[in-house]
């Protein structure tokens, strides 16, 4: 982590389904990678519970960046098979980082 004034925060929170975990899981890996390569890339952080309710983050550089994301055709392609097989529900926020905190033990 580290300084995150002036990123922007694409919040998803998103419901799994119960169907092809490794299917997703392998998915999943492909975007972290395909997400990373991108103009803008500022890092992600995502959790999930055994409920299935998972929040990830990503950071990008400016609005242009976010958007030029959710615009690439192989992760357009991905959302699409979310829809369809992956996901019960998601929210979608996106949100300018005005003020960040940090702590460490230690």
């Amino acid at each position: 982590m580290g300084p995150r004034v002036g990123q922007i925060a694409v919040i998803f929170v998103s419901r799994r389904t119960e169907h092809d975990a490794a299917g997703y899981a392998e998915a999943a890996q492909a975007m972290d990678a395909l997400a990373a390569a991108q103009p803008g890339y500022r890092g992600i952080e995502s959790a999930r519970g055994p409920d299935g309710l998972g929040i990830t983050v990503s950071y990008w550089a400016d609005d242009a960046s976010a958007k030029a994301w959710r615009d690439h055709p192989e992760h357009r392609a991905i959302r699409e098979a979310g829809r369809a097989r992956w996901y019960e529900d998601y929210d979608l926020s996106v949100a300018d980082i005005f003020r960040n905190y940090s702590w460490t033990r230690g």
